[in-house]
């Protein structure tokens, strides 16, 4: 049963380093560290066969993120819960903390739910962590997972330093203006695309948060969006000059986010396919260009 919430660097030396601390009356404590991803855990009246993180499919050997990728911290076996009849119950709480010492994020109990138990033994639980606002690319956190026994004392919990980084996919020249966030997002998966698969009929968003350095004037802000998309053989797919017109924006709203989107329809594509946006300053000489390559399926 389980729950959501919403560098590698050379060979390993082992995955992780196990040491008993303590063994008495039928309570352990561990302490465990995963020695690629730096993750420690430690048991207290709890125990876990095997803590590792995931894209849900596949083990992931890194601590290190692109800004809006999700992943999952794994416990595989936890066992020591105090039983009720058959069921076991569980409290996971899922605190991430900047490195300036702010709560990025905090999810109380991923498990409340389970109010008549869970039957599995030993259980398999995970908590889910998506690498978006308020957690932001260039920034250090600290991952701490609280895991508890509701009918008992045992305890477990699990550590995780990571970095954040920006889509490397995307490349970003600019004159005079920044952006603190600029990604891929798919509206029908409802999930920053950090991999640059796509699908056919999908409607792909190219989101931009924070810009800064355009010219404004009072609390409007007078740009141009040109949107330009091509396949791997030069053929222009989408040639949109202007999306945005004549008419003065919010400069409030264009700070929040700026957000121009498409759907590439067919069955077929020459990949990859080029996607280039380009923000101008209609009262002024800044502007900022960005473009990443998607393969289409």
């Amino acid at each position: 049963m389980k729950a959501m919430l919403s560098r590698q660097a050379g060979k390993a030396l082992g995955f992780a380093l196990l040491l008993i601390t303590f063994d008495s009356c039928q309570f352990a404590q561990s302490v465990e560290k995963d020695l690629v991803t730096g993750m420690s855990t430690r048991g207290d009246g709890l125990s876990c066969k095997k803590v590792y993180l995931s894209d849900g499919e596949n083990v992931i050997k890194r601590n290190t993120f692109v800004y809006g990728e999700v992943y999952y911290v794994n416990f595989d076996g936890l066992e020591g819960f105090v039983r009720d009849g058959q069921g076991a119950f569980p409290s996971m709480q899922l605190i991430i903390v900047s490195n300036q010492g702010d709560t990025a994020l905090y999810g109380n109990d991923m498990y409340n739910e389970f109010v008549q138990g869970i039957e599995n033994d030993p259980l398999d639980l995970y908590g889910e962590v998506t690498v978006a606002d308020p957690i932001h690319s260039g920034g250090e956190y600290k991952l701490y997972v609280n895991i508890r026994d509701r009918k008992g004392k045992g305890s477990f919990r699990a550590i995780l330093k990571f970095d954040v980084v920006p889509d490397e996919r995307i490349s970003i020249n600019s004159n005079q203006v920044s952006s603190k966030e600029i990604y891929l997002f798919s509206q029908q998966r409802g999930r920053t695309i950090t991999d640059g698969q796509a699908e056919f009929n999908e409607n792909i968003y190219m989101l931009f948060e924070g810009l800064e350095g355009f010219s404004v004037q009072e609390g409007k802000v007078y740009l141009g969006l040109s949107l330009e998309i091509t396949d791997a053989t030069g053929n222009l797919i989408l040639d949109e000059a202007d999306l945005l017109g004549d008419e003065g924006m919010s400069f409030e709203m264009v700070q929040e986010q700026l957000a121009p989107n498409f759907i590439l329809t067919g069955s077929q594509i020459a990949n990859p396919v080029t996607c280039k946006v380009r923000i101008w300053d209609k009262k002024g000489t800044a502007w900022l260009n960005a473009s990443t390559e998607i393969h289409v399926n």
